[in-house]
């Protein structure tokens, strides 16, 4: 059995937390460079706000609604998703839970009891939701695809449910795939729902039914024959490796203003390369290859999108270190701006990763001792990481990326970084 265990809401969770003010209010989150809508409370969607309309045209009904307003603060986000998926593991330990994305895991329930699952499903909402104060919506059932459809089923009525949803039976299977829509499905984009319909087959249990063999040919061959056997009750799709390692890093973000400096490009990617970095480091990984790229604001007319200029090099050995993928990766941003154009983003990706425990040291580095001064400069970063992590992020940085950084994407209705600053943490009188 599987469990999906789903963060109401989560960014907006995330705001109210600490903003106990706000528990009956609508609350909504916007994009980078406070752009658009992309998350709503409850009562956010109850007042008619949608999902991705931009910030700009629904700022009368915000001000109408008197609904709370908040810029992405990722940093917060990431730190409550840490203590949510630690919790989890307290239940089910590492090798049975995958981190799907910031809000969402999946739990492998095989060595728990199988005749108490929904007593198990609220015991696992109840301690998520009192050890870190973000509400979840539990479904469980046989395979991934199922709980996913039993979460849904579990968010769509929250006083029914209760926050948890159970698929055990074949009964309980049917009456649920006949309640969900094609395209709801998780598995199914927006062309196959399309034809799927258009063929008569407009829920789960009817495309359960379909022969395999159609599946096959019109479903995107072992894929869609994947999901048909998950939704008959057959787990295909494992769990992910909880040690897999990412194969690619990258980092980039939109500027809170249209740039024109190569000096302003060149802190930006600086700092995105930092970012990078540390992610790598926390994987225990190196990058063998770095990619610089920037998007200019005028539009390709081959493909009617901003123009993309990127620069890539394979490193000549496999590294961690800011200070080193710094030296390779800003001549690489010389080599791809096109001068005093307006640019919109830039980015940095880290491929080719090896892990950092066996490094191939270069034939050709003449350097006195290479392995000495490898072993000195990951515990400067070693150092380094875990001054920013104890101190807040930035707390120590590299030169290249700036202090004024005017770059940086406007984020004009932030909230305090309650639980990773030392000055944003709340006073209790």
């Amino acid at each position: 059995m599987f469990a999906l265990v789903d963060c109401n809401s989560f960014y907006c969770s995330c705001e109210r937390l600490f903003r106990p003010d706000l528990e009956n209010r609508p609350v909504v989150v916007l994009s980078n460079n406070d752009g658009c809508v992309i998350a709503r409370s409850d009562e956010a969607k109850a007042a008619g706000i949608k999902m991705g309309v931009p910030y700009f045209e629904c700022r009368d009904l915000i001000e109408a609604e008197s609904v709370a307003v908040f810029s992405s603060n990722y940093q917060l986000y990431g730190d409550l998703s840490m203590r949510v998926m630690d919790t989890l593991r307290e239940f089910v330990g590492d090798k049975n839970l995958e981190v799907y994305s910031v809000d969402e895991a999946f739990l492998r329930l095989n060595e728990l009891p199988h005749d108490r699952l929904e007593e198990i499903g609220f015991a696992i909402k109840e301690r998520v939701e009192t050890w870190t104060g973000i509400k979840v919506s539990i479904g469980i059932a046989p395979t991934k695809v199922l709980s996913k459809m039993a979460n849904r089923l579990a968010k769509k009525d929250k006083k029914m449910s209760k926050g948890v949803s159970v698929l055990s039976t074949a009964a309980q299977i049917e009456t649920a795939m006949k309640a969900t829509e094609v395209g709801d499905l998780w598995g199914i984009g927006y062309r196959h729902a399309e034809k799927l319909r258009q063929l008569g087959i407009t829920d789960a249990w009817k495309l359960s039914r379909l022969p395999e063999a159609w599946v096959r040919t019109h479903l995107g061959g072992v894929v869609g024959v994947r999901l048909q056997r998950e939704l008959r009750g057959h787990a295909c799709i494992e769990l992910r490796d909880p040690l897999e390692q990412k194969k690619m890093i990258g980092s980039s973000r939109m500027f809170g203003r249209r740039v024109e400096e190569l000096t302003d490009i060149h802190e930006a990617v600086a700092s995105y390369l930092a970012r990078a970095a540390e992610k790598l480091r926390r994987q225990h990984s190196a990058a063998t290859e770095v990619e610089v790229y920037i998007v200019a604001a005028d539009l390709d007319p081959r493909i009617h999108r901003p123009r993309t200029f990127r620069a890539a090099l394979r490193l000549p050995r496999a590294c961690s270190g800011t200070n080193e993928l710094l030296r390779y990766a800003l001549p690489l941003l010389e080599k791809v701006y096109q001068g005093k154009r307006k640019y919109l983003k830039a980015g940095v990706q880290l491929g080719g990763l090896v892990p950092d425990t066996s490094l191939q040291e270069n034939l050709f580095d003449c350097s006195e001792n290479p392995a000495s001064a490898t072993a000195i400069n990951k515990r400067l970063m070693h150092a380094l990481d875990n001054i920013n992590f104890s101190q807040g992020a930035n707390t120590i940085q590299f030169a290249a990326s700036g202090l004024g950084q005017s770059w940086k994407m406007k984020q004009e209705k932030k909230s305090p970084l309650y639980t990773t600053s030392w000055q944003d943490l709340r006073i209790v009188h």
